[in-house]
């Protein structure tokens, strides 16, 4: 079978679709899924990661990719609950998060619609996801002694550059007074910046407004929908997925995706880059889409999807093409012996 790259059309346009909607659907697990890891070996990477969770911030976040950009407002909060966080997309559709510790709501409001996810997740400015134990086995840090200025605050400039081709790098700004990540850069090969997020505005402390945490919308009256989340263990159904170096299994679910269907979703991870593997069975899929396969692209967010059998394979993760596609034309289905 010849898997081809996507060409112009209602593939691309699905593709698109797909990536989008898994923002919402799926919460942060395409960005970062994370579980209680280990402390990071390396101490400015581990202040790092506590400033963004024992912090109290706000502002306007702005991710870019190429000539594209998208604006958020941002306020987090430590209170005697918890973490509690609202993240409001500013541009296009309007889509709100709502998250209290591990459990965050997302909000659709042309569809008056409320999708739950009960399950640790993370976005910028936390950054690390999955076991980190051994970030020092396939990065390597370099703290460049510079200083630069991000919302109008001093940071230190780091970089984590990849050991190997299966990963991107990253150069990260570091607020010097606090350590929380103000800026954060993928780069590729090349050093080519793939894309940025990056603070345009932050307030710490007493200068947050706790009002912000509240949403404009009355939502009381929408519709609620928790996608049911069963444990299940692929190794065990056959599945021998072809992990790339460094990466281990965060989570595997069996889990409802748009138009009804069912899905199988793993998580692996490195400790720094994530990745999605769905599962879905060719039958229960419309011709079209059950014959979308190849690759497609969206800033660092890559997406690799095969046809396995009677299965269809997905990969998506911030990591290079190539990762994907050898992770999907890898794996294995080997269905497991009857008793007799």
């Amino acid at each position: 079978m010849t898997v081809t790259r996507l060409g112009a059309g209602k593939k691309r346009k699905h593709y698109a679709a797909v990536l989008v909607s898994a923002f919402c659907l799926f919460g942060a697990s395409l960005v970062s899924a994370q579980e209680q890891a280990e402390p990071l070996a390396l101490p400015i990477l581990q202040d790092i990661n506590d400033a963004a969770k024992n912090l109290d911030y706000s502002g306007v976040i702005v991710y870019s990719q190429g000539s594209n950009s998208q604006a958020m407002r941002l306020i987090h909060v430590i209170d005697g609950t918890g973490e509690r966080e609202r993240l409001e997309i500013l541009d296009g559709s309007p889509r709100e998060f709502l998250r209290q510790n591990d459990v965050t709501q997302c909000l659709v409001p042309d569809q008056e619609l409320i999708i739950i996810e009960r399950r640790s997740s993370e976005r910028f400015p936390a950054f690390f996801s999955g076991p980190t134990q051994e970030v020092e086995q396939y990065y390597r840090l370099q703290q460049t002694g510079r200083t630069d200025r991000v919302a109008g605050r001093d940071c230190d400039v780091l970089e984590l550059q990849p050991k190997d081709e299966w990963r991107y790098g990253y150069r990260l700004c570091a607020d010097k007074h606090n350590k929380l990540l103000l800026r954060l850069e993928t780069i590729g090969a090349q050093q080519h910046i793939i894309d940025q997020v990056t603070f345009a505005s932050v307030n710490f402390g007493e200068q947050v407004n706790l009002q912000d945490l509240h949403s404009p919308w009355k939502a009381s009256n929408w519709k609620v929908v928790e996608p049911e989340l069963i444990d299940v263990n692929l190794l065990e159904m056959g599945w021998h997925i072809a992990m790339p170096p460094g990466f281990k299994g965060i989570s595997e679910v069996r889990r409802s995706m748009r138009a009804g269907r069912q899905a199988t979703h793993m998580v692996i991870g490195d400790g720094l880059s994530a990745i999605s593997v769905f599962l879905e069975a060719v039958r229960d899929l419309d011709e079209e889409v059950a014959n979308i396969e190849g690759a497609y692209h969206r800033g660092a967010m890559n997406m690799f999807r095969l046809r396995k059998g009677d299965y269809l394979l997905t990969t998506t993760g911030e990591v290079p093409m190539a990762t994907l596609r050898s992770l999907a034309e890898k794996t294995e289905f080997v269905p497991q012996l009857r008793a007799h």
